[in-house]
């Protein structure tokens, strides 16, 4: 976080002063430090360099083409789960070969378009891969997603290594694919990839899933070139404390060992999460009976993490003004439900309408989870690179709100 940083009492990201940003385009708006996400992947660059992985940023956490751009020039492939992310990814100048993930609905898409590899989630995925490969005259390379039964001990709405969650293959049935590879012609099984879920701060479940994963590759019949071992690298919102880096690495190097296995990551959170803020403006002060509302004119159409994960993010005025008396207050969005709030029970500085607050840690899942929710429109991104800022993202209009409907002719 120390590229958003005070000074005389105003936020800057990286050398430019928020407010600067704010006067010109206006709120809500998301902004980016280019140079805290360069960082980031860096990090994971240096403490894994003995390895030489392949690092694919996940593009669910964030897929605005900018961003994407950024990392590709840094050297990093692109993790697609969806034809969208993968269409962004090309275009955003990525090598196919650097691409992997599973495309459920667009698998024909990703084959033609030549990827490195996809994860397979099922037998009857797999069956399909090969008959669209065979149509297409192809041999599509596979890793099959192996489901450790693993606790990563986060958020159940963001587990994906157990049992009774709905991704990856079981061990029983890899062995079973294994062992019928002949059956499918115009694939090659080249590895095993894990992904046991998101906002991950201990280490243990990820030694012990990686462990399984290994041990399978050493039982099988066959020569495996990758380790895929995904992402859910935790970061810190409020007081957490995620796990060393460098510590994660050496462990998996000694885990490696001596096998000639190509090692891949799929970080998403932990390059981005920290890297992002969204700046929203106070509408109005509503004193309540039992609580104070400062309402804004962002809320869970912009940023839904909060409302479905119960997500803490740490929300601070725009420009501090030391002098001014703390008090509770929920911040609420313009959304009608309940749940559209972006923090409870904060302690804050008096905050007077007109005036901003910033929401921390918003890099990862909140644009991309954003929605048209009660017809708003979404908002403008900005990234910041040393000292200047570019608009990497207009914000839609009320024309864009109704630009894909169509009125049949017995109501025209």
């Amino acid at each position: 976080m120390h590229r958003f940083q005070y000074r005389n009492n105003h936020l800057y990201v990286e050398q430019v002063k928020v407010s600067q940003i704010v006067y010109k385009y206006g709120t809500p708006l998301y902004i980016y430090s280019g140079n805290a996400i360069l960082e980031q992947f860096q990090k994971i660059q240096q403490a894994f360099s003995d390895l030489n992985p392949l690092i694919c940023y996940s593009a669910k956490a964030n897929s605005n083409l900018s961003i994407l751009r950024l990392l590709i020039k840094a050297g990093a492939g692109v993790d697609v789960v969806s034809g969208g992310e993968l269409f962004k990814a090309l275009k955003a100048g990525c090598r196919p070969r650097k691409i992997v993930g599973k495309t459920p609905q667009e698998i024909e898409f990703a084959l033609r378009r030549k990827v490195l590899f996809i994860n397979v989630e099922s037998y009857q995925e797999l069956e399909v891969i090969d008959k669209l490969a065979g149509k297409l005259k192809l041999k599509q390379k596979v890793c099959l997603r192996l489901n450790p039964d693993i606790d990563a001990r986060t958020h159940k709405y963001i587990t994906t290594g157990k049992k009774e969650t709905k991704f990856g293959l079981d061990e029983d049935t890899i062995k079973k694919i294994i062992s019928h590879r002949k059956k499918f012609k115009n694939v090659e099984i080249k590895g095993i990839h894990i992904h046991i879920g998101s906002q991950i701060l201990e280490l243990t479940p990820f030694i012990n899933a990686i462990s399984k994963a290994i041990k399978l590759i050493d039982n099988s019949d066959m020569e495996m070139e990758y380790l895929n071992i995904g992402g859910g690298l935790g970061i810190r919102y409020k007081d957490e404390h995620p796990f060393n880096i460098y510590e994660y690495a050496s462990r998996i190097k000694k885990l490696i060992g001596r096998r000639k296995i190509r090692l891949i990551l799929e970080p998403g959170r932990f390059i981005v999460g920290n890297a992002g803020i969204l700046v929203t403006q106070v509408l109005y002060h509503k004193p309540g009976i039992n609580k104070n509302f400062l309402i804004v004119d962002a809320g869970i159409h912009l940023l839904l993490r909060p409302a479905l994960y119960s997500a803490y993010h740490e929300i601070m005025p725009l420009n501090k003004s030391p002098k001014r008396k703390y008090h509770e207050f929920d911040i609420v969005g313009p959304i009608c439900e309940s749940s559209d709030f972006l923090g409870k029970n904060r302690k804050l500085p008096e905050v007077k309408p007109g005036e901003y607050l910033v929401v921390f840690s918003t890099g990862a899942y909140g644009m991309c989870m954003s929605s048209n929710y009660n017809t708003q429109p979404r908002c403008r991104e900005v990234l910041v690179m040393e000292n200047r800022f570019y608009e990497i993202r207009k914000p839609e209009n009320y024309q864009d709100l109704i630009s894909k409907d169509k009125i049949p002719p017995f109501l025209k």
